[in-house]
């Protein structure tokens, strides 16, 4: 199974989007700050997931979300 995930970051209200097998580990690693691409914003909580039966059907979806690159639709997703 394979996830597409959005973080939020209430301090700098900051969405990210990626995509992981394992959802858990994934997150700690954002907010452990063993992402260069989210460490600066942490913490992070998970507030939407879409799961997938293959790692391409998943990575397509993550391509469409982090195409909008619009605050509002992604709060709208994660009911902010």
């Amino acid at each position: 199974m394979h996830f597409v995930y959005l973080l939020y970051s209430k301090d700098f209200d900051s969405f990210y989007i990626g995509y992981t097998k394992n959802l858990e580990v994934r997150l700690d690693q954002h907010n452990s700050g063993l992402t260069k691409s989210t460490k600066a914003k942490k913490p992070w909580v998970l507030v939407y997931t879409e799961s997938f039966a293959t790692q391409l059907e998943a990575l397509k979806r993550e391509r469409f979300l982090k195409s909008q690159r619009n605050k509002s639709f992604y709060k709208r997703l994660a009911n902010i």
